[in-house]
């Protein structure tokens, strides 16, 4: 059977995993009776809570005798890592813009680097039932960016579709009935090269993704360029410079058959299989047979520009809510997670007890803060501080810049340019985007943009739409101003008294509700004034029995102020930590105590 490989690349939220949805019904994979999740392909918990795509996934269908290998990519920079590596393993791939939204800086992201691989395009111009679908502006557009990206002449010469993914169908012509999904089918097979390998060389196969299996173990998924395998086959593992890691057996041959891994007698050059018996290989992995001395090129992967510091969670409240919450373990599953996602760093941390964790952004640390607290871990984390680098040629430190395209009604293109200035961003384009919208481009430091999307969805009245990619590093732009009020802190342990809190709203807003556990050094609400200031929220109403005329005033408190926890790791300061369990994000100081606090400024302003 002959096979293609296609990778369907696309910005988050332009309708790329209801497509294979759609492709995987009208395939004949789903019986038509078949109870099948919304988004089938989104099977992780967070993916379908955010609704958009973390780990890239293959599924396959089969198309008049051919076998389509379909692999769901992630849209969002963030996961960039895994977009990568599984560009390798295709010989195709499948651009998919929003009719109305037109070309975003996912779709610029994954597609230069389609291109650079030599990859060539079908272009799927989704969502055109939309009554605000502007197909034909939209189909420019991508022209010119495909210019801008330096797309060769054969890539330039693209074929073009226009669909609705949720309706079912694709047509070449929007003047044609449309009925099914049928011509994008047919454009793959005829468009995508058939998959290319040598069967009679020895096997050889580069691992683009890693997944930890209860069951089998290591499953290592990657597309076999040269030869073959079977179950029970010795094979060896290599490293990017060819040295030996580990040799082992095959225990299982998985190909990938609609949304299941089925296992096989004997997959061929040119499909994409996951393997399991290997202990120590991961990602970017050569594996081969016994008598195969050279690895496999390996795709570079962009550096983290962010870290954060998780440590041991060890406030007065620890271990109530958590069921993991040493540092033995914490360090495992951070190992763990580093040997899947090669885009995460993770190193031991100054002090002991803590791990700095390095990544691609805020987005990418804040989905793992979420899976572990989800699996029952308690962790203290720090706030994210960017990566510097220094110029090898004049020893000038640099810093990563990222490139901001916001969409906003032109009466907030005022706030958000002054927003964007205050965080040393540089205005590099502005331009109406109909409809009364502008589009502007910004270049500005990552550190700068830290914590700012909340202010600016409250800036834009929940309206602006803001993306974000990593541009280059460029010389340090400067000091930029953090957050510019104080904290409320805690000066005791117990239960939030209604009462305390409603005499200290004056103070500030709060960030608690009454009854809520508290400790010493824990913020529960923000000073209005930019200093920090101790409070007492324990303390009741002095009760005597003498009655007033006057009938006691009930409580009204304002609802408190919640934090998300992305919202969390953003607001916080140098000298604070997000307290994260299972069932509670908490705020608070580094040092619980305020004397510590004290002697520790004053250590800093000696040096």
């Amino acid at each position: 059977m002959q096979i293609r490989n296609i990778a369907i690349i696309a910005h988050v939220d332009h309708g790329k995993t209801t497509l294979v949805d759609c492709l995987l019904r009208q395939s004949g994979s789903f019986r038509t009776n078949q109870q099948v999740a919304e988004r089938a392909m989104d099977s992780n918990d967070l993916e379908r809570e955010r609704g958009i795509t973390i780990l890239a996934k293959v599924t396959s269908v089969v198309w008049n005798d051919v076998r389509i290998n379909i692999v769901d990519t992630p849209g969002h920079a963030d996961f960039g890592g895994e977009v990568e590596r599984i560009l390798s393993m295709v010989d195709g791939v499948v651009v998919l813009v929003d009719a109305a939204e037109g070309p975003m800086p996912q779709t610029k992201f994954v597609t230069g680097k389609a291109l650079r691989l030599g990859l060539r395009p079908i272009v799927l111009i989704n969502k055109a039932d939309r009554p605000d679908a502007r197909a034909e502006e939209v189909l420019d557009e991508i022209f010119d960016l495909f210019v801008g990206l330096e797309a060769s002449d054969e890539q330039l010469d693209f074929p073009v579709l226009y669909a609705s993914a949720k309706q079912g169908w694709a047509i070449d012509d929007l003047a044609k009935p449309h009925t099914d999904m049928a011509p994008l089918f047919d454009m793959i097979v005829k468009h995508v090269p058939p998959a290319k390998g040598e069967p009679e060389k020895p096997f050889r196969m580069l691992v683009t993704t890693l997944e930890a299996n209860p069951f089998l173990g290591r499953v290592l998924t990657g597309r076999i360029l040269e030869g073959s395998i079977k179950p029970n086959a010795n094979i060896k593992a290599l490293t990017r410079d060819g040295k030996l890691i580990e040799s082992g057996r095959i225990t299982k041959v998985l190909a990938f058959r609609g949304l299941e891994r089925t296992g096989v007698e004997l997959a061929e050059a040119g499909d994409i299989v996951a393997l399991t018996g290997l202990k120590e290989a991961t990602v970017a992995d050569t594996l081969c047979d016994p008598l195969v001395e050279e690895a496999l090129p390996a795709q570079p992967i962009d550096p983290p520009t962010l870290a954060m510091t998780f440590s041991v969670n060890d406030s007065p409240l620890a271990g109530r809510e958590g069921d993991k919450v040493t540092s033995r373990v914490i360090r495992a599953r951070l190992m763990r997670e580093a040997e899947g996602n090669v885009a995460l760093q993770v190193k031991d941390a100054e002090g002991g007890d803590a791990y700095e964790v390095a990544g691609r952004g805020e987005l990418q640390l804040g989905v793992l803060i979420e899976t572990m607290r989800r699996e029952g871990f308690e962790l203290s984390i720090s706030r994210p501080r960017v990566l510097f680098r220094n110029d090898p040629a004049t020893g000038q430190q640099l810093e990563p810049i990222e490139e901001i395209v916001i969409d906003v009604d032109e009466e907030y293109t005022g706030v958000v340019v002054e927003k964007m200035a205050q965080r040393k961003g540089e205005l590099t384009e502005m331009r109406p985007s109909g409809g009364g919208k502008s589009r502007l481009v910004f270049h500005a430091p990552s550190r700068g943009m830290i914590g700012y999307h909340g202010e600016f969805l409250t800036d834009t009245r929940g309206t602006g739409i803001m993306n974000r990619l990593f541009h280059n590093y460029a010389p340090y732009k400067g000091p930029i101003a953090g957050r510019r009020n104080g904290v409320l802190i805690a000066n005791g342990e117990g239960v939030a008294v209604a009462y305390a809190l409603w005499n200290l709203e004056e103070r500030g807003p709060m960030m608690i509700d009454p009854g809520v556990q508290i400790y010493e050094g824990m913020i529960i609400g923000e000073h209005t004034r930019d200093n920090d200031l101790e409070v007492n929220a324990l303390k009741g109403k002095q009760l005597t029995n003498i009655r007033t005329t006057s009938k006691d005033e009930a409580v009204r408190l304002t609802p408190p102020r919640r934090l998300s926890l992305e919202q969390a790791i953003a607001y916080i300061e140098d000298d604070e930590l997000v307290e994260v369990t299972p069932s509670s994000i908490r705020l608070r100081k580094r040092l619980l105590k305020p004397e510590d606090r004290k002697r520790a400024k004053k250590a800093v302003a000696a040096q």
